[in-house]
């Protein structure tokens, strides 16, 4: 089992999670494995803390933290990570398998906070949602039956995620960005792409799935991300103000 505060640093983000059983199921497996930050995202049942699934947990359960948007709830993490079956889709960020995965996971909670998101039973994550994610875990199930239930795929998870290192990992110097900060910056270069007229109506959506893959790719540091959003700030400012002056 990993420490206890580097187990606290880990949130298990459940996403429009539809059954309030699965979530009962995820909060008993936390509990089983020792982590204790259950983060929900706009579940289909606001009685989800009454799930009698949570066999143990209760006490976790009553303490989930509840968020209107998965923004709000990975705006600390500097990790964040998305389970996902795959099946057809192609997505545009890394998929390690789930023992691969964790290892990296579990390093990064030696130092920082790290999110792990689930999606619905229906339909997963949704790409918007993937695209806020550094990589995807994937649980090696056979191609002709890759679903899972949800409270079976946060059991497994967690099992790897609780697993000790072998050896204890190198801690870097530097802060990696936090999901806030490369919200703000991706919003802020967001803007200034539609300012310029690069993002066409019809692409919207698209170019700021792109974008937010883009920034984790990147791999900031909070210094940098912070420096970056300044510089853009900047930059905006000037262009409004010519834009002003120009109008009159």
């Amino acid at each position: 089992m990993l420490p206890e505060e580097h187990n606290d640093r880990l949130r298990v983000v459940l996403v429009a999670t539809r059954n309030p059983l699965n979530i009962g199921a995820a909060a008993r497996a936390m509990s089983n494995f020792g982590f204790r930050r259950l983060r929900v995202v706009q579940p289909f049942e606001a009685s989800f803390r009454e799930a009698r699934s949570a066999v143990g947990a209760s006490e976790l359960l009553r303490e989930a933290e509840l968020f209107d948007s998965l923004d709000e709830a990975i705006a600390d993490c500097s990790l964040v990570v998305g389970t996902a079956s795959i099946g057809e889709r192609q997505p545009e960020v890394p998929v390690r398998r789930l023992d691969d995965g964790a290892g990296l996971v579990r390093s990064h909670l030696h130092h920082a906070p790290a999110a792990v998101l689930f999606g619905s039973e229906k339909r997963g994550l949704s790409n918007d949602d993937i695209s806020r994610c550094h990589f995807l875990m994937r649980i090696p199930t056979r191609p002709a039956h890759d679903s899972m239930n949800l409270g079976q795929a946060v059991a497994i998870s967690l099992y790897e995620l609780a697993k000790e290192d072998v050896a204890p990992p190198v801690v870097p110097e530097r802060k990696p960005a936090s999901g806030e900060e490369l919200e703000r910056l991706t919003a802020m270069l967001l803007s200034m792409l539609a300012t310029s007229g690069y993002t066409k109506p019809h692409t919207e959506e698209a170019t700021a799935e792109k974008t937010r893959r883009m920034m984790r790719r990147l791999g900031l540091i909070s210094k940098d991300a912070e420096l970056l959003t300044g510089m853009l700030a900047k930059i905006r400012y000037v262009v409004d103000r010519a834009r002003e002056r120009g109008s009159d």
